[in-house]
């Protein structure tokens, strides 16, 4: 992915480290020895084994053995590359450099010993270990950056087909709407499909964004709410208020809408006579206090409890909630009292 770009490690990044490496070691055992000649022809002698044990074991030993829990094969491999690389480094060193071949050693031998051996072997596993432990972490870094770009992607992808499911639910009550009206050749029918044009030219162009102008979004509610008023007449009765100042707030596209929405498909169509929704908008510092309440049909009391609420819209609401905001950030709360289904969301518009 293109955010793991700047975690790859490339052919510089090693060429670089080897190149400190090997200016750092020479120095090192050149003040040690007090001979940079000598340290730096054993240092360059070493160096390609120094490579090939930790590529050895990073890139072959580890993904064959390490990755798939083949835990003793791979110390016996590592053990035999060890024990392959002192007999090699020894005979190089032998001929090729002095016949001393550990000056920096107790006493001055010329063939391999055990203690020789165990301080070769103890030398190299110090730049294997670190050499793996760098490519551990980078992986690690990479793995984790890779899991959050995927949760991401995931995360927008979910909340896009959240609010995908909103609006054909919508269209599809509304046009039920002006179907119903051209049977009866109702005068209303031309200014419903107005209103209904205006909603889907919001809908369709000015809700992509995660946040949206609380203005706009009371705007689209009314303009649903005059659909609903041309459609009930005299028999609907919405009181709407608005305190506090709503400029310069944000807040989730068509969030509201899903509860408007729900308070007509449960309340209002179910309901015989007069038909009474408040809905109210209170602006408090960075918080939306956010009440609708409708009248609620006996057939569907038991539809709707404060703990599982049923249908389509509030799953979606509630789900939309936990992906697009911060637990701290809003509260819901849903109950039904006195044939009345209320709804109450605290939510940041900040």
């Amino acid at each position: 992915m293109q955010p793991n770009k700047n975690l790859e490690i490339t052919l510089r990044h090693h060429v670089i480290f080897w190149f400190i490496y090997f200016l750092l070691n020479t120095l090192r055992w050149g003040n040690y020895f007090d001979n940079y000649e000598y340290s730096f022809k054993t240092t360059l002698l070493g160096f390609p084994i120094h490579m090939i044990l930790c590529y050895l074991n990073i890139f072959v030993l580890m993904p064959k053995f390490v990755f798939k829990r083949k835990y003793f094969l791979y110390v016996f491999f590592l053990i035999l590359s060890l024990i392959s690389m002192v007999f090699i480094k020894f005979n190089l060193t032998y001929f090729l450099i002095s016949t001393d071949i550990w000056p920096e050693g107790p006493a001055v031998i010329h063939d391999v010993t055990f203690s020789y051996s165990i301080d070769m072997m103890i030398g190299e596993l110090y730049v294997i270990t670190f050499v793996t432990a760098i490519k551990v972490t980078m992986d690690s870094l990479k793995e984790q950056k890779r899991v959050t770009v995927l949760e991401k992607t995931q995360l927008e992808t979910e909340l896009l087909f959240l609010r995908s499911q909103i609006s054909p639910h919508f269209f599809f009550n509304t046009l039920n709407n002006i179907y119903s009206l051209s049977i009866e050749k109702s005068d209303k029918t031309p200014k419903l499909i107005l209103r209904l044009s205006e909603l889907m030219r919001y809908l369709l162009y000015e809700t992509k964004s995660k946040r949206q102008s609380l203005e706009k979004e009371i705007i689209c509610i009314q303009n649903y709410l005059d659909l609903e008023q041309i459609r009930y007449g005299d028999l609907l009765n919405i009181n709407t208020q608005i305190r506090g100042n709503i400029t310069d707030k944000k807040i989730a596209p068509m969030l509201l809408l899903s509860f408007i929405e729900n308070a007509f498909k449960h309340g209002a169509n179910k309901t015989n006579g007069d038909v009474k929704i408040d809905i109210d908008f209170k602006i408090v510092e960075n918080f939306l206090y956010f009440t609708i309440s409708n009248p609620l049909a006996e057939t569907t009391n038991k539809i709707f409890d404060t703990k599982n609420s049923s249908g389509i819209g509030l799953k979606n609401v509630k789900k939309r909630l936990e992906l697009g905001y911060q637990p701290n950030d809003y509260s819901l709360v849903i109950d039904s009292t006195n044939k009345l289904f209320v709804v109450k969301l605290k939510i940041k518009v900040s």
